[in-house]
């Protein structure tokens, strides 16, 4: 199993920023599409961003223009930089390969709340 560790949730306000963080335990980045996903409340885990190994990204409609998606592969990481935050941005966000991997699992997310 390669355990993954989203970080970088937190309150704001609408109209505010946040950057959120992933790493992993294995060295998966390098050859694997990654992607983050959302899940509020009552609601399914939903694609927000992708990030393909040749560095090509998609986005959810909402998202797009706000959300930028990034990796590093050296250090095992993938990033989610997000602006222009709103209420409906709220929920538990988690990273994950794209496609899935079966070995590889779901990390225990990323808390976002966007409030006034």
């Amino acid at each position: 199993q390669v355990h993954l560790v989203e970080s970088g949730g937190g309150v704001v306000q609408p109209g505010g920023s946040l950057r959120l963080s992933c790493a992993a335990s294995g060295n998966i980045f390098v050859s694997n599409g990654m992607a983050w996903y959302r899940q509020a409340p009552g609601k399914q885990r939903d694609l927000v961003a992708v990030i393909t190994t040749g560095g090509i990204t998609n986005y959810v409609d909402s998202v797009k223009g706000r959300f930028t998606i990034s990796r590093d592969n050296a250090k095992n990481t993938v990033s989610l930089q997000m602006n222009s935050l709103k209420p409906e941005d709220t929920a538990v966000y988690y990273c994950n390969p794209f496609p899935a991997i079966r070995r590889v699992g779901w990390g225990q997310g990323t808390q976002v709340t966007v409030s006034s």
